[in-house]
């Protein structure tokens, strides 16, 4: 027996079956690996580059964040204070400020605006943390595609902490100072504290920051008003402010509105028909820069704000005493004569303030045009007031017992080595005051000025409400000392009211947002500067004026008016200040560099402005008289032209009697050398040194126009 066989069996068994040709396993384990090999080894080194990039931009998060001073000091910085004027109706007449505009809650302003905003610039606002990363994905794609800058990743948070931290600087430090400060930001607060934030101080161009100054800088009105287009425009000025302002580039502004509008539409806030509407309203022309004249009240009321309450730390609310529809009468009135005679004429410019009883300045106009020329000829610039000042020469004779029928002879005069000229160079002999006043002689005021003293003239002008500086000499009859028109005309409201001083000004309340008033005026109870039978027989000098003298031009339909006008040498300065019983105007009408203008007196363009503006101002109005003068109840000596002893001495009962009626006294005459103060022949001066008295009279032959003192103020 043998066994050979079965261990040949079992050999067999064990040896490993033939394997065909190309087919091993360890070749087909190679070409496995091969197909996956290069997937695993991209995502390993991206897993290694992740981390190390990771590790390496939280070194940088750490090492600039180490830069920037600890979290728990870091705080919203105080928006720059805000002043919002409004007039006497609260309709806002200006902001002024850094900012230009007060900051709006967001639950005020229209909804449209943070819709647009949003739609734009950030849509997914509400759901990210700060920074967007599929925003900044989506930047990152497009600007590669593209090759150039064309898309921010920037989230609003990102651009509030920049504009509220950060320098515009592009540099890896502050992208990642603005990302940590974005992240404080949605921490500290919610998202429409910041939203509130960010729409309140982002800069929309031409000066204006915040939505508030922007509504009013390009459509004059406020945020809470704006529409939907205006509001797809002030969005889409984000990208490029200065670029796309409407005051540089209307039609670039309109195509970007439009493009966010369909971002809206996209959005889900507006629907299509909307967009239409939107779309047909008339495109919004910005002008070029801040205009109307009631910007130059405006700025008077910033000059005075830091002398009433200190600096300005927080917004402030001026309440003034400006009316808006005389405001715009006013500016109406002045270039509607300026544009008709003014180039003819030679007069490029003008300047008008209109203020009440009380001194509440209502009307100021400091120039033709506030966009061309912001300086305020109103209330800073100092002229001549010429014949203007007259008034104040009569009313300081009256006080001193002269009478409007008092008789002086208008004649050649000298006083000292002047000799004062009438305007038209012609001589009436015996004239009343009251038609002396009225025709502007400057004899008549002459003499008057040596009876009564210049310095008397002075006090009693600086009584009644001129501050400036004026010259004590003879000249000033004519108005030589340089006044302000603001001042001016409040010296004769006094006229108007009674006798009250009238000081002039423009602010009547000044608050804090919060409503805690700071300031308010006390010109409620103020002093007595003229008596009342002085007051009522000036009245009446004054509305001869008007009515038969050189002011005819300021007449207005149905209303008693009284005034003066004014000219100075050379037709440099042609003014008319004159009131009603409800208003005190005075207009100005010249050149800034002081050139003549061609033969305008006060009784031309400034008397036609003057009856322009009063006219509008008093439509719809009930007339009533003059302090001291009934309905018509104008004596013969005002508005008479009759002249000599007896014609004075004959009128003189007509003004004592009316005077007495409309005051409720007794009769009483006052002669021309008789009244509470008597006048000696020759007036002491401070120094007590005898004033020349005037020769009247004594010059027999015309004498040649001088170009001096003797040709200064000819009337008017």
């Amino acid at each position: 027996m043998t066994r050979t066989p079965k261990r040949k069996a079992k050999a067999s068994a064990r040896k490993p079956a033939a394997v065909p040709r190309g087919k091993s396993p360890a070749r087909r384990r190679t070409r496995s690996g091969g197909i996956l090999a290069p997937i695993r080894f991209l995502a390993y080194w991206c897993i290694v580059l992740g981390i190390w990039g990771g590790m390496a931009i939280g070194a940088l998060v750490l090492y600039y964040g180490a830069q920037m001073p600890s979290a728990t000091t870091w705080s919203i910085p105080a928006r720059p204070p805000n002043v919002k004027i409004a007039s006497t109706d609260g309709t806002v007449i200006a902001n002024r400020g850094t900012t230009g505009g007060e900051a709006v809650p967001l639950e005020q302003m229209s909804p449209y605006i943070p819709q647009a905003v949003l739609a734009i610039e950030d849509r997914r606002f509400y759901s990210h943390f700060g920074i967007d990363p599929f925003g900044l994905a989506r930047a990152m794609v497009t600007n590669l595609t593209t090759g150039r800058m064309v898309q921010g990743g920037s989230t609003l948070t990102q651009q509030l902490a920049k504009n509220l931290f950060l320098s515009p600087e592009r540099t890896m430090e502050r992208k990642v100072q603005e990302v940590l400060l974005a992240f404080w930001l949605e921490h500290k607060y919610t998202k429409d504290e910041i939203l509130a934030m960010y729409l309140n101080r982002v800069f929309f161009g031409s000066n204006a920051y915040g939505v508030e100054a922007a509504s009013r800088r390009y459509f004059g009105k406020s945020a809470r008003d704006v529409n939907l287009g205006e509001a797809a425009l002030l969005a889409g000025l984000l990208k490029a402010p200065s670029r796309l302002s409407p005051a540089r580039d209307p039609e670039a502004a309109e195509e970007r509105a439009q493009v966010v509008l369909g971002a809206m539409r996209d959005a889900g806030f507006v629907t299509d028909r909307e967009i239409t509407t939107a779309m047909s309203q008339p495109p919004t022309r910005a002008k070029s820069y801040w205009s109307g004249a009631e910007h130059y009240a405006a700025d008077l009321v910033m000059d005075q704000v830091p002398k009433l309450v200190g600096d300005i730390t927080e917004d402030l609310v001026v309440e003034t005493t400006i009316d808006l529809d005389l405001e715009k009468k006013a500016d109406e009135a002045i270039a509607a004569v300026i544009d008709a005679e003014g180039e003819k004429l030679g007069a490029s410019q003008a300047a008008l303030v209109s203020i009440d009883g009380t001194g509440a300045i209502r009307a100021l106009v400091g120039g033709r045009d506030y966009a061309t020329s912001q300086f305020d000829r109103a209330s800073r610039a100092k002229r001549q007031p010429g014949s203007a000042f007259k008034p104040f020469v009569y009313a300081a004779a009256l006080e001193m017992g002269r009478s409007p029928q008092s008789v002086r002879n208008d004649a050649p005069v000298r006083i000292g080595k002047w000799t004062p000229e009438n305007y038209d160079q012609k001589y009436r002999g015996e004239v009343t005051l009251a038609d002396a006043l009225a025709n502007s002689l400057n004899t008549i005021a002459a003499q008057l000025v040596m009876e009564v003293g210049p310095n008397q003239v002075i006090k009693l002008a600086h009584r009644l409400g001129i501050e400036s500086e004026m010259q004590s000499n003879a000249s000033i009859a004519l108005g030589t000392s340089e006044v302000s028109l603001v001042e001016l005309t409040s010296a004769y409201a006094p006229f108007m009211n009674g006798g009250y001083k009238a000081t002039p000004h423009i602010i009547r309340r000044i608050s804090t947002a919060a409503g805690k008033v700071l300031y308010e005026n006390t010109y409620d109870n103020p002093p007595r500067v003229l008596q009342p039978e002085i007051v009522a027989m000036m009245n009446g000098m004054m509305v001869g004026v008007i009515t038969h003298g050189t002011g005819k031009n300021a007449n207005i339909p149905g209303w008693q008016a009284a005034g003066k006008s004014g000219t100075t040498q050379s037709f440099r300065d042609a003014l008319f200040v004159g009131y009603t019983s409800n208003l005190t105007t005075g207009v100005w009408f010249g050149n800034d560099d002081g050139k003549s203008m061609k033969k305008v007196t006060g009784g031309g363009l400034p008397a036609k402005a003057w009856s322009r503006y009063m006219t509008a101002a008093h439509e719809g109005l009930s007339p009533s008289p003059l302090f001291g003068l009934g309905s018509g109840d104008v004596p013969v000596a005002a508005v008479g032209s009759g002249a000599g002893p007896d014609a004075g001495a004959a009128r003189r009962d007509s003004w004592a009697e009316m005077v007495a009626r409309a005051l409720g006294t007794s009769s009483r005459e006052t002669g021309p050398n008789q009244g509470p103060t008597a006048i000696p022949d020759r007036q002491i001066d401070d120094e007590g040194l005898p004033v020349p008295p005037a020769d009247v009279g004594q010059q027999q032959q015309p004498q040649p126009r001088r170009s001096t003192l003797l040709d200064v103020l000819m009337g008017g």
